[in-house]
């Protein structure tokens, strides 16, 4: 009786953000001044933390070719993410992975219903597990692939690929303590948590320059970090018109913000706090 009490005030307030996230995303989007040549113009935030649903809503309007599919890594509760707003607003179908059964179970009760071609899965991902993501999704090209579990995120992307999918926008969170210039990234353990990693909770993830590094190795091109600091975007050339990423100038690099707030320090004096650590150069 206590649980489900529990749950229905729960899932009363994730209504409550839903809506809240929708008339937010709606305000903002309308209130945009889109230069398709600046990324800082496309900002607007409904469900994700930052600007990523305006970047997301930019570029996907450019795609030249579209299955309305998003595939997420790290999807939480599904309602503060990088896809809620194309499961909820735009009614595309995907497959969200989250590591946390509880999370995955609140998922289910609310935001999953928002479009009949969305499911969540209850999966911590390893290298070894992206094969089975691979057997449950219905496009291995999907229009959005967003990764973001403060960890192995460099491992799982490079298994991605070497299990055949090319996204044709792949989002990735980055970890701006490493700086602009240093191309690197965690050693791989399959139960990183980064909570547990360093009590500073700053040894995760991949630097900016290590991910465009990675990007490039597999033909992708970099578009733009948020103004927040917190993620980079991707494309596949192969989908966009060329005239159009051509024209793209994208902030290459940006503080961390919410890092910023807590330390007070810059990411070079955050990276001292954690320069004893283990690093793998890519």
């Amino acid at each position: 009786m206590i649980r489900k009490a529990t749950n229905y005030l729960l899932d009363m307030r994730d209504r409550q953000r839903i809506a809240i996230a929708l008339s937010k995303g709606a305000a903002m989007m309308g209130a945009r001044n889109i230069d398709l040549s600046k990324p800082g113009s496309w900002e607007f935030s409904g469900f994700s933390q930052n600007g990523e649903d305006g970047i997301l809503d930019v570029l996907r309007k450019q795609l030249l070719r579209s299955n309305r599919y998003f595939i997420e890594i790290g999807a939480a509760d599904g309602i503060e993410n990088n896809t809620g707003w194309l499961l909820v607003a735009e009614k595309y179908s995907g497959l969200l992975i989250e590591g946390s059964a509880h999370l995955v179970e609140r998922a289910k009760r609310t935001v999953i219903g928002y479009s009949i071609g969305a499911e969540i899965r209850d999966m911590f991902v390893t290298v070894e597990s992206v094969r089975d993501i691979k057997a449950l999704a219905f496009h291995h090209d999907p229009d959005v692939f967003s990764l973001d579990i403060d960890g192995n995120d460099y491992y799982i992307a490079k298994a991605i690929f070497d299990n055949g999918f090319r996204p044709k926008i792949f989002v990735v969170e980055y970890n701006s303590v490493y700086g602009p210039e240093r191309s690197t990234t965690v050693e791989y353990q399959s139960d990183f948590v980064f909570t547990k990693a360093h009590p500073s909770h700053l040894y995760y993830g991949v630097s900016i320059s290590g991910w465009t590094n990675f990007f490039k190795s597999y033909g992708y091109q970099f578009i733009t970090v948020d103004r927040n600091g917190v993620n980079g975007f991707f494309v596949d050339p192969d989908c966009f018109d060329e005239s159009f990423l051509d024209g793209v100038e994208g902030l290459k690099f940006a503080e961390n913000k919410s890092q910023f707030k807590k330390f007070r320090k810059s990411s070079a004096e955050q990276f001292e706090l954690i320069a004893d650590q283990k690093f793998v150069v890519i």
